[in-house]
């Protein structure tokens, strides 16, 4: 199933079970009424940022838009996954291993191209990242604060607050992203 019908069903079904309209949806997520409409028939192939602000607006974790449902065995494939591109295609996300409650985290597979960059607003409170950079550099802001990896690095914050991910290197930066949903 393409992503853009996954994030289709998944959007109908958050917005249906929260018994709210379109407009509703609007109000709460920053998303125009019109784009999510498009979103929701799979006319369109929504940013990354728009897809976190409808899960920070519906209080519901960033895969949960794009889960497509495992067995007791997972095996995700990156040939598989459709990136979801930011910064003009230098910034790509691969979502591997998708939210489930039980669970409270998901995963990721990303890479940034030199030069590449990325900023995202703040998360529900008690969310938190862990990131492992395996190639290249790369400079996180957090808040006002800038950290410096390097390959092999790893950090973990509480994404409650506005962070950017930035490439300053000549290479691209690969690295592996766990996100955890704490109990609000």
């Amino acid at each position: 199933m393409d992503v853009n019908e996954i994030v289709a069903q998944n959007l109908k079904l958050a917005r249906e079970r929260k018994k709210l309209s379109l407009d509703q949806v609007a109000k709460l997520t920053g998303v125009s009424k019109s784009m999510l409409g498009q979103i929701e028939r799979g006319e369109v192939n929504p940013t990354i940022t728009v897809l976190w602000k409808i899960a920070n607006g519906l209080k519901v974790s960033f895969t949960s838009l794009l889960d497509r449902k495992g067995g007791d065995v997972e095996v995700t494939r990156q040939t598989d996954i459709r990136p979801l591109l930011e910064d003009e295609g230098r910034f790509m996300n691969y979502p591997v291993f998708t939210y489930e409650e039980e669970r409270r985290f998901e995963t990721y597979h990303i890479e940034i191209l030199p030069g590449g960059s990325r900023a995202s607003e703040a998360h529900l409170p008690g969310t938190e990242e862990y990131i492992t950079l395996y190639s290249g550099r790369l400079n996180l802001r957090i808040g006002d604060t800038d950290y410096e990896l390097a390959a092999g690095d790893s950090i973990r914050f509480k994404s409650n607050t506005r962070h950017q991910y930035v490439n300053p290197g000549e290479e691209t930066a690969v690295l592996g992203m766990i996100i955890y949903y704490g109990i609000n």
